[in-house]
């Protein structure tokens, strides 16, 4: 089966499966999406929104978070894995912010040059906070990619190009996200009987389904 053939089949199937996806991190503008986005490395989004509630509370814009000490952030946000590089970030950031008038702007450009955003994490707010076609890759994707073929799995800037030239544009910003959902109730990391997956079971290859990875 060509990529192109099996990746509208898979998309199919995530259609009827989440027909709607919410965004897994709580927000209220693109400012906070953006601040949520940044705290997810490496911990999972029920961390950070147990975390956020009360970061947002004396902080949800970028002149409060500018007010506040790089310590005082850091004990707002201690249980979230690399917190001390984060609160520095987050200070940095609201700061540059100011800097560029105060806003947070749809711009590639803009968003990659803050203090603690990538690519992915850009990604996330153009696609999510302004409605930009933007496929975003983190490591369940990038994972999930590689099992059913639609990419090589060298690198995740490889796996965005690939799934950009089989998905059409305008099903980016919700094909990431129901990737996404879909990894984490049928398509573990580790102990995934691919046999049984509802994609794996055909998108892998037999021998991968044999070995069971």
């Amino acid at each position: 089966m060509k990529r192109l053939e099996k990746a509208r089949k898979i998309g199919n199937l995530l259609d009827s499966l989440y027909p709607e996806t919410p965004i897994p991190l709580d927000h209220r503008d693109p400012y906070t999406l953006l601040v949520a986005v940044m705290l997810s490395a490496q911990t999972t989004d029920k961390k950070v929104n147990e975390v956020t509630p009360s970061l947002f509370a004396i902080a949800d814009n970028p002149e409060k978070m500018s007010m506040l000490g790089v310590d005082e952030i850091h004990s707002i946000i201690r249980e979230i894995g690399l917190a001390p590089t984060k609160a520095k970030n987050l200070k940095r950031m609201a700061e540059q912010i100011i800097e560029s008038g105060g806003e947070i702007h749809p711009d590639w450009e803009f968003l990659e040059s803050l203090a603690g955003v990538g690519h992915k994490t850009a990604s996330v707010v153009m696609s999510q906070a302004f409605g930009i076609p933007a496929f975003p890759v983190d490591t369940h994707i990038h994972r999930l990619a590689d099992r059913w073929g639609l990419s090589n799995g060298r690198n995740v800037a490889k796996t965005e190009h690939d799934l950009k030239k089989v998905f059409p544009p305008d099903t980016w910003n919700r094909r990431h996200l129901q990737i996404i959902f879909f990894g984490r109730e049928h398509c573990p990391a580790r102990g995934h009987d691919l046999s049984k997956c509802p994609i794996c079971s055909w998108a892998s290859t037999k021998k991968r389904i044999n070995e069971g990875r």
